[in-house]
């Protein structure tokens, strides 16, 4: 079956990911004139959004990754519990930090990552995320380059999963209750 059928709704399509990238993207080469960041992609789901916003920034900049979980599996939301599967291997005290992720949901994961590297001793930090649910939020975070607010749904595409499936999607979407619902009965 095509995975496309498993989908309820476009939320954010192709065109629309593209436009907002290229603007986000330009608008850090501008703000950035001159230094030359370190971008800090929040694997897995950042990927996909990190590989096409360097491509639309005009200056220099360093990438590197950190994964970091609160999510499992089926789970639909965050478990609340942050776990580094993997830390950046830049040093960054007194570099010009941009943490890129591919959602910021209640705002934990967010936080603590920006917690923790204020203790390594940066320049600066920025959050430059993809999408942005503020209706889940559950702590502040400042965020200075987002892609889209979104509802309160459960997106999948473009880097984001569900149960590592659908990450190859080309647009944002929201998957029909059903598909999850069957895939925690078959996980029992």
């Amino acid at each position: 079956m095509d995975m496309r059928d498993e989908i309820l709704e476009i939320l954010v399509s192709t065109e629309e990911i593209q436009k907002r990238t290229t603007e986000l993207g330009q608008q850090i080469g501008h703000d950035y004139d001159g230094r030359n960041p370190l971008m800090i992609c929040i694997l897995r789901g950042a990927v996909v959004f990190l590989s096409d916003l360097i491509r639309s920034v005009p200056i220099h900049v360093m990438v590197d990754f950190m994964g970091v979980s609160s999510y499992g599996g089926t789970n639909l939301d965050s478990t609340g519990v942050i776990k580094i599967t993997r830390d950046v291997d830049a040093n960054v005290a007194h570099r010009d930090i941009i943490i890129v992720e591919d959602i910021v949901d209640t705002g934990l994961t967010m936080k603590a990552l920006v917690d923790l590297m204020k203790t390594r001793g940066p320049g600066s930090i920025e959050i430059c995320t993809f999408l942005s649910k503020p209706q889940r939020r559950k702590v502040d975070v400042d965020i200075k380059y987002c892609g889209f607010e979104i509802p309160n749904k459960f997106v999948i595409g473009y880097g984001l999963d569900y149960d590592e499936n659908y990450r190859n999607l080309p647009f944002v979407g929201v998957l029909k209750p059903e598909v999850y619902e069957k895939r925690k009965e078959e996980k029992g």
